[in-house]
């Protein structure tokens, strides 16, 4: 136990230096290059400076956001995928982004951006995603009880309904209308509200700590819902909270930045490889891997073709895929043994 112990401690310290060094690289590169010895120089005294500006309003903010959508999407991927105990499993399978990218549709048809403002786009595309979460999870109850597979496949089947409207809407879209939703549909960490920045990054905070609760049901459903039933665990009450805390972080993630696609399937495999299918060490690390994929990849994103900015789903889907096939080829993968 003690040598598990200090073989945690020390890749969590291997990540927490990992996610430093990609945001000290996310902040000095870019359209205007900034060293590091500059951006620890800067001060309130230089607050109407270039630099100063390009550093805590154009990249730390996406720095902070990108650290904890990366955080949320991983950890909700851990959470599905222990819950179904299935390798396949993401937090956008259960439709929940289908509901938030039509919600963001809809706002952008009927114009209601110009009339309410900016933040009319997560609040629709969160109450997209909440009506998604609620009907999902009412169609799959069944006396009391949440029928898993039922609740996958009616997920996947809202996300073939929803793709379609959303498709549906943008056939009828104006030309600007059509760029703005495609672009968001693809993922973008492009948030000027401090406001909604700090509140995605407390929720995100909120539940990796409230995940730690369901650590030990989280390794016991991996054994199967019979087993852990046997060790104790109320798997009913446990399968309703871990639903509702993985498809809230999805909700909130994907209402902000959009559908970021590979980070919440691919990252909780790879640090199943490194770190072990124990939950205990297994959500803290694919939080903050997650969270340092997320912020190089949007890194790439906004400086590999300047003066343009890629979406960051491209960077994520390109990049998460390619690692995650060649893993796969090159070494045998278990999920469950």
């Amino acid at each position: 136990m003690k040598n598990k112990l200090i073989y945690w401690l020390i890749w969590l310290s291997v990540l927490i230096l990992l996610i430093l060094c990609v945001s000290i690289f996310s902040l000095c590169v870019g359209s205007a290059d900034i060293s590091f010895r500059k951006i620890f120089s800067l001060n309130l005294a230089k607050s109407h400076s270039t630099a100063y500006t390009i550093i805590f309003n154009i990249r730390l903010p996406r720095i902070i956001l990108g650290f904890a959508i990366g955080g949320a999407l991983s950890l909700a991927g851990v959470i599905l995928q222990g819950m179904f105990r299935n390798p396949l499993v993401e937090p956008y399978t259960l439709g929940i982004s289908g509901g938030a990218a039509l919600g963001v549709c809809l706002n952008a048809i009927l114009g209601l951006n110009s009339t309410f403002g900016i933040l009319s786009i997560p609040i629709f595309g969160f109450s997209g995603a909440v009506l998604v979460i609620i009907f999902v999870y009412f169609l799959s109850l069944k006396k009391g009880v949440l029928r898993i597979q039922g609740l996958l496949l009616t997920g996947v089947m809202i996300s073939f309904i929803a793709s379609s409207l959303i498709m549906f809407l943008m056939a009828i879209s104006g030309i600007e209308d059509l760029h703005g939703i495609i672009f968001w549909i693809m993922g973008s960490l492009e948030e000027p509200n401090w406001m909604l920045i700090k509140l995605i990054l407390i929720l995100s905070i909120c539940g990796l700590v409230i995940s730690y609760f369901f650590c030990f049901d989280l390794n016991a459903l991996s054994l199967g819902e019979e087993e852990a039933l046997h060790l104790g665990v109320n798997v009913e009450r446990t399968k309703k909270s871990l639903f509702l805390l993985a498809s809230l972080l999805t909700g909130f993630s994907v209402s902000v930045a959009g559908i970021i696609g590979f980070i919440g399937l691919v990252v909780p495999h790879f640090m199943r490889m490194f770190v072990g299918q124990d939950h205990r060490i297994l959500l803290i690390s694919s939080f903050l891997a997650g969270a340092s994929f997320l912020i190089f990849s949007d890194t790439i994103a906004r400086t590999i073709i300047l003066p343009l900015e890629l979406p960051v789903g491209v960077i994520t889907g390109i990049v998460g895929g390619s690692l995650f096939i060649y893993v796969l080829a090159k070494k045998e993968f278990i999920f469950w043994r």
